[in-house]
């Protein structure tokens, strides 16, 4: 029996392999709303985040998605917003010793070959845990741009200097910091409270825009504002990537015949969120649905709003929200001896359009609930990937490496190249694929499970034994979108 389990193991981690993907959205989403990292000062502070991006990095993960605006405030230094209460305790009060997170964390994702993309709260001003304003928080300087809503602050959509801010917040970031993303989450209008009304019905008889129901004016101004701030961040650097991550249903078939089957909350009904019309629109680069539910949930089943968002979301690179703790917790309803992570894995690869995962959240992965973890760093996420291709971006390719060659050097035997020609952001070679084949082996860089190593660095170091062993390396370049030049081969002896 124990053989048996054996040998099932083995064929699924096989299988497993086979279908993996070469390009592949691997993400984790690092909040700091739920106060993890309040008053823990700079070193703790940097030991806890190195921690969880040394442990990732070995599940796989390639981006960072990292919460830097929960509510008008910043976890960087800005002279827009002030410094964030979610950090230092006090709204408005700087770390002490001074460090800038958002910079820091740049340096150590890129450090560890991961893209980080700074995660922003676009209306929401107030959470209801803050008590204290700083004097030059947007809502204290311009209260009239805001309304209350459930013990929260929103900046009000409806208004075009609103969207303005956001967007001159979000240009002040793409500027001055080197981020490979911005990203938005579901906060757009304020989840729907029982018996509260949003205060927006002056505005809306003032500044209607021709638009006679009010539902269809909120759809139109949360849908200005995401055009309004895609083009500001390509405008500032094209290669940054815009991605949101909706709630998870987006209508219910109640309400519309293109809905899910399901009946929950909705993104165009309650939260006046039209994302299908950003994706179909290109108003965005990269979209994360949160399916945060079970397989079997009888509201929301996973399995349904996959395959609805597989149907309907192609446009742009889908990108799967996935609940850590959710998954572990409920059984698979086909296999009731284990959780639901290898069933959602494989419904990931059955779905053409899927191109990838954020695990919600990322210290669930990292404390290995359920051995998600684990399960990732051995089986689904085992070989490294790239990102998916964006070719409304671009989709040119940087020139191929050269003088690919193995040297001995005090640090052992090392694969040397040089870096290909290239200027532009679209031109210049950002890192590097390193392959590894059979001496008589077919080379195929389509397979993924021959990747070594994706590096920064122009080298990488060989596993030599004895030197009785031949082996084909194959080395390619990525541009800052991860387009892949053509190969170079070098025969090699360890």
């Amino acid at each position: 029996m124990k053989n048996k389990l054996i040998l099932m193991a083995i064929a699924a981690m096989m299988a497993m392999t086979m279908n993996a993907q070469k390009r592949e959205m691997r993400g984790a989403w690092i909040q700091c709303v739920n106060g993890q990292f309040q008053n823990l000062g700079t070193k703790k502070m940097q030991e806890t985040l190195t921690y969880q991006l040394n442990e990732l990095q070995k599940d796989g993960v390639n981006v960072i998605i990292f919460q830097v605006r929960p509510e008008c405030d910043a976890l960087y230094e800005s002279k827009l917003e002030p410094w964030s209460r979610f950090l230092t305790g006090q709204q408005g009060k700087a770390p002490s010793p001074y460090w800038d997170p958002l910079k820091w964390m740049i340096e150590e994702c890129h450090k560890r070959g991961m893209e980080l993309h700074a995660w922003i709260n676009p209306y929401r001003a107030k959470t209801k845990g803050t008590k204290m304003l700083s004097p030059n928080h947007i809502s204290v300087r311009k209260p009239m741009n805001c309304f209350a809503y459930d013990d929260l602050f929103i900046l009000n959509p409806g208004i075009a200097e609103n969207r303005d801010y956001i967007c001159e917040v979000a240009k002040d970031i793409v500027t001055r910091y080197d981020v490979d993303g911005i990203h938005m989450d579901d906060y757009f209008y304020p989840y729907p409270v029982k018996g509260e009304s949003i205060p927006d019905d002056e505005l809306f008889y003032d500044h209607s825009n021709g638009l006679k129901n009010q539902n269809d004016w909120r759809r139109y101004n949360v849908n200005l504002f995401v055009e309004q701030f895609y083009k500001t961040v390509h405008a500032a650097k094209p290669w940054v990537k815009v991605g949101i991550s909706p709630f998870g249903i987006y209508r219910n078939k109640r309400s519309a015949e293109i809905g899910s089957n399901t009946n929950g909350l909705q993104n165009y009904d309650d939260l006046y969120a039209d994302i299908l019309l950003w994706v179909n629109n290109g108003w965005l680069d990269y979209c994360v649905p949160q399916i945060y539910w079970e397989i079997g949930n009888k509201a929301a089943d996973y399995d349904t709003l996959i395959r609805w968002w597989n149907q309907y979301a192609g446009a742009r690179p889908l990108v799967i929200g996935e609940d850590v703790e959710r998954t572990v917790k409920y059984a698979d309803p086909k296999n009731p001896n284990t959780h639901q992570l290898a069933a959602k894995m494989a419904l990931h690869r059955q779905m053409p359009n899927v191109q990838g995962t954020v695990l919600w959240y990322a210290k669930a992965a990292v404390d290995n609930v359920g051995n998600y973890g684990t399960s990732l760093r051995q089986t689904y996420w085992r070989h490294p990937a790239l990102q998916p291709a964006m070719p409304f971006i671009d989709d040119k390719a940087p020139n191929k490496v050269r003088k690919v060659k193995p040297i001995w050097t005090s640090d052992g035997y090392v694969l040397f190249w040089t870096a290909p020609k290239g200027e532009g952001w679209n031109d210049k070679a950002e890192k590097y694929v390193v392959y590894r084949f059979g001496a008589k082996e077919k080379i195929d860089t389509s397979d993924p499970s021959k990747i070594c190593a994706i590096t920064t660095h122009p080298f990488y170091k060989l596993p030599y034994v004895d030197g009785k062993q031949k082996w084909v390396y194959v080395v390619t370049a990525l541009d800052r979108l991860q387009n892949e030049s053509k190969a170079v081969k070098k025969k090699v002896k360890l």
